[in-house]
C-alpha cells in the first residue's frame, strides 16, 4: 500500500499532467504549493511509484508520465470529483428537451460531445416487440430496393433489399399495401408468426419480397434500438496524445467501425450501478491503452434500459467528465420518462 506522501505526489503527479501533458520532474513537483518535499525526497518517492508500475518514464525526458495502472488508481481514491454547478445543470437539461426516444438519444450523444470535445456514445437496449406504422418501397435500380419504415413515435429507418429480381413499382405498391393494411401497428413477432402461415398462400415472388421486408424492417428497428450512437469520432483527431500516435487512432477508428467490443463493454456497464471508468487496455473490450471510456447507465421508469458515455484519451480531467456522464444519464432518464 502507499503511505500518504507517496498519494499525495502521485495525485499532483497525475493532476499536473492531465493539465499540461509534459512529463513531470521532481523539481516540477517540489515546487508546487503544499507539498514541502525536498528534490531528493521526491525523487526517492517517484523511484518507489515506477516500481510499483503505478509512474513509467518516458526514453526522451527525465520527467514522469502516469501508467494506466497509476490513473486506475487515482480515479479509485485520490480524484476529487467537481459537481456541475445548478446553472450548467439547467443549460444541459435545456439540451435534452422531451422528445422521440430517437431524438434524445442523438441529442444525448451530441451533448457528451461538445460538453467534453470527445466521442459521445449513447446505447439503447433492445425492443423486441417494436410495431411500425407503415411501409414503402421504392426501387433503387436492378434488384435493389429502399425499404422505407415509419415507427408509431414517427421514426424513419431506412434498409436496402437485395432481390432476386426485378420489380414493377406497381408490384412494390401493391406489396407495400398489402403490409400495411394487414399488419400496420402488429408487432413484429406477431408479424413474423403470422406471414409463416400466410405467406404459403401468396405468389412465391411477392411473398419472398414481404419476408425480406419484414426481416429488414425487424433488423432496422432492433438497430435503432440495440444499437450504438456515437457522436463526435474526429473530434479525438484534434486530441494530440492520440493524433500524435497514429497506431492508437487507428485502433480507435477500428474499434468504433467494428462497435461490437463497444457495445459488450457498455452492455457491461449497463448492469453495473453508476459511474463506470475502464482505462487503457484494462477493460479487455480492444479499446487501446492511450483511450479512456466513462459510462454511466440511464433508466425510464425506474428501468436500466441503456448507457450513455465518452470516450476520449487516457490524459482526460476525470473531474468534470464523471459528473459530466452522470449528469447526462440522469437527465436522458428523465427525459424518456416523460415522453
Amino acid at each position: 500500500m502507499l503511505n500518504e506522501r507517496a498519494k499525495i505526489l502521485l495525485k499532483t503527479l497525475v493532476e499536473l499532467y492531465i493539465r499540461e501533458g509534459h512529463p513531470v520532474g521532481s523539481r516540477s513537483l517540489s515546487k508546487f504549493p503544499g507539498l514541502n518535499l525536498s528534490p531528493a525526497t521526491i525523487r526517492n518517492v517517484m523511484v518507489n511509484l515506477e516500481e510499483m508500475g503505478f509512474v513509467s518514464s518516458p526514453h526522451t525526458s527525465s520527467g514522469r508520465i502516469p501508467t494506466p495502472l497509476g490513473y486506475r488508481l487515482f480515479v479509485d481514491t485520490l480524484l476529487v470529483v467537481k459537481p456541475l454547478d445548478s446553472i450548467e445543470i439547467h443549460h444541459l437539461e435545456d439540451q435534452l428537451p422531451p422528445n422521440t426516444p430517437s431524438r434524445l438519444i442523438n441529442s444525448a450523444s451530441q451533448l457528451l460531445s461538445e460538453l467534453t470535445h470527445f466521442a459521445g456514445i449513447v446505447v439503447t437496449s433492445k425492443h423486441n416487440n417494436t410495431a411500425f406504422r407503415y411501409i414503402e418501397f421504392m426501387t433503387l435500380f436492378e434488384k435493389r430496393i429502399l425499404l422505407i419504415i415509419v415507427t408509431p413515435e414517427g421514426d424513419v429507418q431506412n434498409r436496402v433489399l437485395f432481390t432476386d429480381r426485378i420489380y414493377s413499382q406497381t408490384e412494390l405498391i401493391e406489396a407495400a399495401n398489402f403490409i400495411n393494411q394487414n399488419y400496420a401497428g402488429c408487432a413484429l413477432q406477431e408479424i413474423r408468426s403470422r406471414l409463416r402461415n400466410e405467406l404459403k398462400k401468396l405468389h412465391h415472388d411477392m411473398s419472398s419480397l414481404m419476408t425480406a421486408a419484414i426481416e429488414a424492417s425487424s433488423e432496422a428497428i432492433n438497430d435503432s434500438s440495440e444499437t450504438m450512437v456515437v457522436t463526435g469520432e474526429r473530434r479525438l483527431l484534434d486530441v494530440q496524445d492520440l493524433s500524435s500516435n497514429m497506431v492508437s487512432l487507428k485502433e480507435l477508428f477500428s474499434l468504433f467501425e467494428q462497435r461490437t467490443a463497444l457495445l459488450r463493454l457498455l452492455e457491461f456497464s449497463r448492469k453495473a450501478q453508476g459511474v463506470q471508468v475502464f482505462i487503457g487496455g484494462e477493460s479487455d473490450m480492444a479499446t487501446p491503452n492511450e483511450v479512456s471510456v466513462i459510462t454511466a447507465p440511464y433508466e425510464v421508469d425506474g428501468k436500466i434500459v441503456g448507457t450513455v458515455g465518452v470516450i476520449g484519451p487516457i490524459r482526460m480531467a476525470y473531474e468534470r467528465v464523471i459528473p459530466i456522464v452522470d449528469v447526462t444519464a440522469k437527465l436522458l432518464s428523465n427525459a424518456l420518462s416523460h415522453h
